[in-house]
């Protein structure tokens, strides 16, 4: 009988294992957004001199960044990006290129300068590829804790502290006095020379790649960026064949992430919402908790 139960246990234990393997795994949605790190492309931001080699970076196999296929025709989208620049606002678009006059929003990085030498930045997953805006913003490093540090406020229930992000090589580099916007010469089918498409890598394969970028950089809920945020609204693009694939799944997931609550170990739910607001004449984000007692 003990024989018995033992190989019971054992044979569950191996289905699980099988079905983990077969399922998109914890940390997925399930939705294209999946297949494109934010953190991993902020990171490259980071590196980059400039943000034609910024482009350059996101579309190199060996970065493990973009693995996504919109189009699903068994390659790698192109990631484009564009620079819309008012004053000192820059709301850099990155873009995967689907077809001839097909084009999709993946998200943009939107940096605005706060000082004579001070600037901050966030980038900001479109709703249609992440189900709903995801704000991933730089987070202090124990080797930066002497620079490029701003000011601590409270903000989404915990201390955040604001990365002055103006020693990024990119971002230096855009506020120089001769820059011009970038606008990427590519296109559909016209690419850089020796650039070939890819075969995307499966979930399990892909994910645990970018799965380091994370520690450097924390999804939050506060759009900080109010300015830039009013930049991009009316250039916002987004694609027919996304929207045909797509859309089912990412209306699943608003209707599931509408309808779920967070209840803590003394039966209270916790409702978040991200809100705009204006304050002394001037738009700011603000998260907004809903707490409600056990019933």
């Amino acid at each position: 009988m003990k024989t018995s139960i033992l190989t019971f246990t054992a044979l569950a234990f191996l289905s699980t294992g099988l079905l983990a393997q077969g399922s998109p795994g914890i940390d997925s949605t399930g939705l294209p957004g999946d297949q494109f790190s934010l953190q991993g492309a902020l990171q490259l931001f980071k590196e980059a001199a400039s943000p034609e080699a910024f482009e350059t970076a996101l579309n190199n196999e060996n970065n493990h960044v973009n693995n996504l296929d919109l189009n699903e025709d068994g390659d790698i989208d192109y990631i484009r990006v564009e620079d819309k620049m008012e004053g000192d606002v820059h709301v850099f678009i990155l873009q995967a290129t689907l077809g001839d006059k097909d084009v999709q929003d993946i998200a943009t990085i939107e940096i605005e300068k706060t000082g004579k030498e001070e600037a901050m930045l966030q980038i900001i997953g479109d709703e249609d590829i992440y189900g709903e805006e995801v704000i991933v913003e730089p987070t202090e490093q124990p080797e930066e804790k002497t620079s490029g540090r701003g000011p601590s406020v409270e903000v989404d229930d915990h201390l955040a502290v604001f990365v002055n992000v103006w020693v990024w090589p990119s971002v230096r580099f855009v506020y120089a006095p001769v820059y011009r916007p970038w606008v990427s010469p590519f296109r559909w089918r016209v690419y850089p020379a020796g650039w070939r498409p890819w075969r995307p890598l499966g979930w399990r394969v892909f994910h645990p790649f970018h799965v380091g970028f994370h520690r450097h950089y924390a999804v939050v809920h506060t759009h900080r960026t109010i300015h830039a945020r009013a930049v991009y609204r009316p250039h916002r693009t987004t694609s027919v064949t996304v929207k045909t694939r797509h859309s089912a799944k990412v209306g699943n997931y608003r209707v599931t992430r509408t309808k779920t609550t967070h209840t803590g170990p003394r039966g209270n739910t916790t409702t978040r919402k991200t809100t705009t607001v204006k304050k002394n004449g001037k738009m700011q984000g603000r998260s907004t908790t809903v707490r409600k007692g056990k019933n």
